[in-house]
């Protein structure tokens, strides 16, 4: 099962499930918000699937359409966006360390030592995936932002004027409701552009939690359910309507270092990330990155990431934005 957020016409909010081929969606009459449907399966103890199946019905939607007149929204999101975290890990799959290697090479030449980064990876190539009932070897984890800083599919990434590039990132983000007692549950999954300043990053590895803060986007389809082992497809840098840049997308853990509970355990260990009814989303890194591949991207770059696992490509454009002032003042 796959979940679309959207609105209509006369900008209700809709949550729709795409019908047999994919060219429409079939929304649901009464819920407006996967985290809607999400709070009701947890206080009625049934699965997401089970209540979404019960839902009745309005008449189908061109899926086409709504992509056109820009009316998808996040795959999810909270009434409170400052209660939706949103965080990520890197050196996950098998692919990432080539691709930050390559980008540290280019900035401090190719005979620099090894790095943090790739002393990282290895120790989650040695112990990422452990046992059923052990807790295997610590991810690297940085902090996004809040729900405010996410942007729907189709949508526009702003590259802040005092950014030194912009890249994307095509990654698969754990999605997540914490419950009334505490307890994190998974709802599914979804494509995600972490969006990033891997320029800015390369300069020395501890500008990684600045290069982090940016804009991403999340979607447009949320997979219920378990996360495919195996799961592929393709990157693609589009300019003037041409791609410049594709690459072939590998995740699942298959193609990971990290188990999925292992980046799991990591995370929710934390107290505060267990505060009742917040969101998160948990982006699981990148295997692969245009950059790394020689890409120089500028504004009005199209980012498309497209896994047929999860429906419709994610796709966005990156767009430069101007200073916005500001004046630190005592008080």
């Amino acid at each position: 099962m796959r979940l679309v957020q959207f609105t209509s016409r006369s900008g209700e909010r809709k949550v729709g499930v795409p019908t047999s081929g994919g060219a429409s969606l079939s929304p649901m009459a009464r819920s407006t918000s996967v985290y809607e449907l999400a709070t009701r399966a947890i206080e009625a103890g049934k699965s997401l699937a089970s209540v979404v199946d019960a839902e009745p019905r309005d008449a189908d939607a061109s899926y086409d359409e709504i992509i056109a007149e820009g009316r998808l929204l996040p795959a999810l999101d909270h009434p409170e966006p400052n209660r939706f975290w949103i965080t990520g890990t890197g050196l996950t799959h098998i692919g990432s360390a080539d691709a930050r290697d390559k980008m540290h090479e280019i900035a401090h030449g190719a005979d620099a030592e090894m790095t943090d980064s790739m002393k990282i990876f290895r120790m989650g190539l040695e112990g990422g995936k452990p046992a059923e009932g052990e807790v295997g070897v610590q991810p690297e984890w940085f902090f996004k932002g809040l729900g405010t800083s996410v942007v729907a599919p189709e949508a526009d990434l702003p590259m802040p004027a005092f950014a030194l590039a912009g890249g994307e990132e095509a990654e698969i983000v754990g999605l997540y409701l914490i419950g009334p007692d505490g307890n994190p549950w998974r709802l599914g999954f979804a494509l995600g552009n972490e969006f990033s300043d891997q320029v800015t990053e390369a300069l020395n590895y501890l500008y990684l939690a600045h290069s982090k803060l940016r804009a991403c986007s999340i979607g447009p389809e949320l997979l219920v359910g378990d996360l495919p082992e195996d799961t592929r497809g393709t990157i693609r840098v589009i300019r003037d309507g041409t791609p410049i840049w594709e690459g072939e997308f590998l995740s699942g853990e298959t193609n990971m270092s990290h188990s999925v509970r292992n980046l799991e355990h990591y995370h929710f260990r934390y107290d505060i990330f267990r505060r009742p009814g917040d969101l998160h989303a948990y982006f699981f890194g990148a295997p692969l990155l245009s950059c790394a591949n020689g890409v120089t991207t500028q504004s009005g770059d199209q980012f498309e990431i497209d896994v047929p696992d999860f429906g419709r490509p994610l796709r966005n454009r990156m767009v430069a934005v101007p200073d916005r002032a500001f004046v630190v003042r005592p008080l």
